[in-house]
């Protein structure tokens, strides 16, 4: 596989750092190995994991409402299963928050692996979220333009990143 079949964790940490980020909010996993350990050692970046997704949604909002600016990573069935949360603490709030959800199940042939993909898309129309899929790093601009929706409109933004099991990997 090539580096631009990929989404280059640095690009990724490039487009943080660009939006101004101050805070990721996650859940940790074996995904985002390689985008964790630039986080980590980024200065700039406040590391605040979250035990549930759920919770993602409300740490977001304090930091919001504390001055700072945050980014969830999350994945799909756990952004599916916060909706409660996402809809009283995100939209209720207006909290202009970029979503990176790991798309699991995605495959660009629409033969979906796994029913999450299936009802990802689905799920984000019925809140009407509006959402940027980034598979490759030449897709990273898009990235910022999730982050000017979600300042414009003051509600969340979420970018679906669509190569989930190659795009944080080395």
């Amino acid at each position: 596989m090539t580096e631009e079949a990929n989404l280059s964790p640095e690009i990724v940490l490039a487009e943080m750092k660009k939006n101004g980020i101050t805070h990721v909010v996650w859940l940790p996993d074996s995904e985002t190995n390689w985008l964790y350990l630039l986080m980590k050692a980024e200065p700039s970046l406040t590391l605040v994991a979250v035990p549930r997704e759920g919770l993602a949604f409300s740490a977001a909002a304090g930091i919001h409402v504390g001055g700072g600016k945050p980014i969830i990573l999350i994945q799909n069935t756990g952004m599916m299963e916060s909706g409660d949360s996402m809809r009283g603490w995100a939209m209720g709030l207006n909290i202009p928050v970029v979503m990176m959800v790991g798309y699991r199940g995605y495959t660009r042939h629409g033969v979906n692996k796994d029913t999450a993909a299936t009802y990802t898309e689905r799920f984000l129309n019925a809140f009407n979220i509006q959402y940027y899929l980034v598979e490759h790093s030449s897709d990273a601009p898009r990235i910022s333009t999730a982050f000017a929706e979600a300042e414009k409109n003051k509600r969340p933004v979420a970018i679906l990143v669509g190569d989930e099991y190659h795009g944080f990997n080395h």
